[in-house]
């Protein structure tokens, strides 16, 4: 399981970093991701570890953004720079391997102009 927290109510040109946190180990997951969906808009791909090597970023946040993981801690980041309220959207995280797929509950980032 996966929870993740560290969201909140910024202004913009803040900064805000979210973690997430596996309740077991994450060797078993090689890729792990940021989601976030906005009020009325679908769910997007913010950024992601692929295979524990590989980072992509969406073309919205790249940039501003670095996704990191912690295999010792069992726990992904999101450092979010730069933010804008269009960023503003409730984010998860995600982990996945093999047949295996977890997500977070999500957490809140309100951007203030």
């Amino acid at each position: 399981q996966l929870q993740a927290f560290g969201g909140g109510m910024v202004q913009a040109g803040g900064s805000l970093t979210l973690s997430c946190a596996a309740s077991g180990s994450m060797h078993s997951l090689p890729t792990v991701a940021w989601h976030r969906q906005a009020p009325g808009k679908q769910r997007e791909l913010v950024a992601s570890i692929i295979s524990g090597k590989i980072i992509n970023y969406g073309d919205s946040v790249k940039g501003r953004f670095i996704i990191s993981r912690d295999d010792a801690k069992n726990t992904l980041e999101l450092q979010m720079n730069s933010l804008t309220p269009e960023d503003t959207a409730i984010y998860y995280c995600n982990a996945q391997g093999g047949n295996l797929m977890y997500w977070g509950q999500g957490t809140q980032v309100t951007v203030s102009s």
